[in-house]
């Protein structure tokens, strides 16, 4: 029991979020254009320098610019359900305002372009009352020496932050009159932390119980190179995506790493149970030497597959479908967690935008995402839940040269049940994203 409290501990501190479109370290939703219609894979406009970097060819000719604002919020809960009842525990994901910017430049056969956002994770997660495994686990290493749980406080708190940020650039060349090809390379910068700490105090004879803290700041490099296909004739776009996986290897700089027994508790065992004592000091000596400054921990993005169809029914409404495949099996985590996925994340989205008339363009989309989960997979911190996202929203062509877009999206996650040591315990997540943006031409 003891071995495991502070396994779990450890780990726990590594609570990330992830408030995006897209698979477990993959963001897809940069531009506005994507989260009021979704499929977006067949693209031709200026989202396309990330979403079909190909289909440039068929786009504006001179240059394009776009700057875009999404604001998401998220709520990680879970539910640990026992004989004697149940206990929530909330965990409130934020970011900040998200931008993405996006430039292209096209003459004749030729297109160049750039992108720059988060893309990966992007967010901060804090459980104030930290995570149900201490509870339990805490309680049940004190109760084996005879400790009641209402004669001592549990003062926890979890949080982290992780984000992933990258700038693509890609060049296009128009083949012949309906092809064309593009290749890319996209520099991923990884930045984040983990902090927390968990308490067992304020026990009337022996004080403090157990004490662990951790502050951990890790940060790494990733590139990544990025191919695209694209058939266009007349009403009809087929586009053809693939990213190839981004080793990222992150090195620790702890700024702060204690864990361990309260003087009095460790004066305790010492008299009554030294090999206890010894056995504690050795697990802790084990499990905190992936925190200790230097070290170095994977956090690859996975390859991914897109491909997807456009067609223009009219003048005015234009209709996609699109399918991707993040092999997340074969990206590497921390602890090779990737191993217990069942499989590789697959998403199917669909959308549709209508021209009111030349100046209103109204748009409205859905994805769904299947994750491939297992119970080995998921952990009190860091756990996904299958989804369907929706999402709406227009464009005002104020000018001939500038359209402003606004949207709104949100994710319906399926709530996982995980079977535990003391029942069970229940994950759910809600997330809703605004955004706005500004595309301009010339």
């Amino acid at each position: 029991m003891t071995r495991k409290l502070f396994i779990l501990a450890l780990l726990a501190m590594a609570t990330t979020v992830t408030v995006h479109a897209g698979g477990l370290m993959t963001n897809t939703n940069y531009h506005i254009a994507f989260d009021r219609m979704f499929a977006r894979g067949a693209s031709t406009e200026i989202d396309a320098a990330y979403s079909n970097p190909a289909g440039l060819a068929w786009g504006h000719e001179g240059f394009q610019f776009s700057l875009n604002f999404q604001k998401p919020w998220q709520y990680r809960n879970i539910e640990a359900v026992t004989t004697a009842g149940s206990q929530k525990f909330e965990g409130k994901a934020s970011a900040p305002i998200v931008p993405a910017l996006f430039a292209s430049y096209k003459k004749g056969n030729w297109a160049f372009s750039t992108m720059i956002g988060i893309v990966g994770s992007g967010g901060f997660v804090e459980y104030k009352e930290g995570v149900p495994m201490f509870n339990m686990l805490v309680q049940g290493m004190l109760g084996q020496m005879n400790i009641a749980p209402n004669s001592y406080k549990i003062d926890s708190e979890m949080k982290g932050k992780q984000y992933i940020y990258g700038g693509q650039v890609n060049i296009t060349r128009k083949i012949n009159d309906n092809f064309s090809a593009s290749i890319g390379l996209r520099a991923n910068y990884y930045d984040g932390y983990y902090r927390g700490h968990v308490l067992a105090n304020e026990h009337a004879q022996l004080g403090d119980l157990t004490t662990l803290a951790l502050d951990v700041d890790q940060r790494g490099w990733g590139f990544a190179p990025i191919v695209s296909f694209d058939y266009h004739n007349g009403p009809l776009t087929i586009g053809a995506r693939y990213e190839f996986r981004t080793k990222i290897e992150t090195e620790n700089k702890t700024n702060t790493l204690n864990a361990g027994l309260g003087t009095n508790l460790q004066a305790m065992l010492m008299q009554s149970n030294p090999a206890a004592l010894q056995q504690i000091a050795t697990t802790l000596g084990t499990y905190t030497a992936e925190y200790q400054d230097g070290v170095k921990t994977r956090y690859d993005m996975p390859s991914l597959f897109v491909a997807a169809v456009g067609y223009e029914f009219s003048s005015k409404l234009r209709g996609a479908v699109e399918y991707h495949f993040f092999d997340d099996k074969h990206a590497k985590m921390a602890g090779n967690r990737q191993k217990e996925l069942e499989h590789g994340t697959h998403e199917i989205l669909a959308g549709v935008e209508y021209d009111i008339n030349d100046k209103f363009t109204i748009s409205c989309g859905g994805q769904r995402t299947d994750y491939g989960l297992s119970d080995n997979y998921q952990k009190d911190t860091s756990f996904a839940c299958d989804s369907y996202s929706v999402g709406c929203g227009g464009a005002w062509n104020i000018n001939d040269k500038m359209r402003l877009n606004v949207s709104y999206f949100c994710t319906l996650y399926s709530d996982y049940n995980k079977p535990a040591s003391y029942g069970s315990e229940v994950y759910s997540r809600t997330n809703h994203v605004i955004g706005v943006g500004l595309d301009y031409r010339f």
